[in-house]
């Protein structure tokens, strides 16, 4: 046995227990068919085990933090009340609105109410969210409370692996992987991905669609427009969000390919498909909208009326759009406004790293682009949607900005050397500063949140 194990070991032939290595007069080795039959059956188990353990390892480091998040929400900050009481204190204002589409479905009225009243019309969220909890709650027959905390926390689960995900599949360095997840997790805003509210099945999706997106095989086709219809029906900016196949097949093969339209169309012909079938998911809710009610656009309509939304796309280019005053603590206006600043400041900022000749990396180029792509989407409409409210609630969707320019960012770092100890310990003093002080404000918005206050 140990003969065998010794001659494997040095022909480079990997041992299998019960199958003897024959040596030819010649001098050379010989495996029986049965022998390499084996051989090739424990590889293939080892393919496996591989595989399983690249995707475990991600599921439960994203499985973990997602506890971690709930563990500070629930078990730290809310009130002081029986576990059950201070779990459903993350049901808060917009989940509401939800639980009532769940128990009623769609219901408004033509024209739309103009304040808000839910039992009269609703119909002023996108209906992914709500539909899958649904499923949670008539499938498990739990409370609509329950149904949309359970499924905004295995989204948020999710969410986290495709993070993880993506540092696997750029060999991101752990310590650039804990420093990517707290620069997240300590987002003022972070809390809502555990809260009753879309923003963490929308991120879940759109990762996943990028992930998926910009894989090989056949089948992660269709797992990228799965995701991409869940994700243009679970928030507006997600139909936008749904050119990023072709955003980062334009920049793959260079824009000049676009001069001859049908060879490009046929040569991205996946590309195209998984867009179409992505925004599938907002046109279904368009065309339920205008056989229900006769308008394809009664969502806006409700928006206008009960909302007071008048979207201005000119918001960006006006600098008094910008706030640039710290804001106080009990005012959540303020903290909006500023984030709005915050965030145009990180898309210029990421836009120069790109540029400048020093330091920009063309390695994995397209990809980043097609996430800048989709951070820029949903900065903008975000903020022609709220300008007209003083900025009302970006704090919130500035989150899904921050988390997208985050992952981007690993990708740009994960191209450079190991740099001098002075810098690494600069970069990290700097991530502890700004988790710190991320997580003060976090804890403090969570606080009242659990308590009923308006946060986002």
């Amino acid at each position: 046995m140990e003969s065998d194990i010794a001659l494997s070991e040095t022909l480079g032939t990997p041992h299998v227990p019960g199958v003897a290595v024959r040596i030819l007069p010649a001098g050379k080795p010989h495996l029986s068919l049965k022998a390499c039959a084996s051989i090739g059956a424990v590889s293939c188990d080892y393919e496996l085990m591989s595989r399983v353990q690249c995707s475990l390892t991600p599921l439960l480091t994203g499985l973990l933090v997602t506890l971690l998040q709930l563990a500070m929400a629930v078990g730290l900050l809310a009130p002081q009340e029986p576990i059950l009481e201070r779990y459903s204190a993350l049901v808060q204002h917009d989940s509401y609105w939800f639980m009532n589409i769940i128990d009623r479905g769609y219901q408004t009225i033509v024209p739309p109410i103009d304040h808000k009243v839910m039992d009269v019309s609703n119909v002023a969220f996108f209906p992914a969210y709500p539909a899958i909890a649904a499923l949670f709650r008539y499938a498990f027959n739990v409370d609509s409370f329950a149904a949309l905390l359970i499924t905004a926390q295995l989204a948020t689960w999710f969410f986290w692996t495709y993070f993880f995900l993506f540092c696997k599949r750029w060999n991101v360095s752990p310590a650039l992987q804990i420093c990517g997840t707290l620069l997240i997790v300590a987002h003022p805003a972070a809390f809502f991905l555990v809260a009753g509210y879309s923003e963490s099945l929308f991120l879940m999706t759109l990762f996943g669609f990028i992930y998926w997106s910009t894989a090989k095989s056949r089948s992660a086709k269709i797992w990228a427009a799965l995701h991409g219809f869940l994700m243009s029906a679970a928030r507006i900016v997600g139909i936008v969000c749904t050119l990023f196949p072709v955003v980062y097949a334009v920049l793959q093969t260079g824009w000049r390919g676009l001069r001859e339209p049908r060879k490009w169309l046929r040569e991205h012909t996946a590309a195209v498909g998984i867009t179409a079938i992505a925004i599938c998911g907002a046109i279904g809710f368009f065309v339920y909208s205008q056989l229900r009610w006769g308008h394809w656009d009664i969502y806006m309509l409700t928006q206008a009326a009960g909302w007071g939304i008048v979207p201005d796309y000119l918001a960006v280019f006006k600098p008094g759009s910008y706030r640039w005053l710290v804001p106080t603590l009990n005012d959540p206006t303020e903290a909006s406004q500023l984030s709005m600043t915050l965030g145009g400041l990180l898309l210029v900022g990421i836009a120069l790293c790109e540029l400048v000749p020093a330091i920009r990396r063309r390695a994995g180029l397209p990809l980043r682009a097609g996430i800048y792509f989709c951070a820029a989407a949903i900065y903008y409409l975000s903020v022609s949607g709220v300008a007209c409210v003083n900025m009302e609630s970006m704090l919130r969707y500035e989150f899904c900005l921050h988390a997208l320019i985050v992952l981007a960012f690993l990708n740009f770092l994960n191209q450079f050397r190991t740099p001098p100890m002075l810098v690494r310990a600069f970069g990290i003093a700097a991530v502890a500063f700004f988790t710190a002080a991320g997580l003060c404000v976090q804890g403090w918005y969570v606080w009242n949140f659990t308590r009923g206050n308006w946060v986002a």
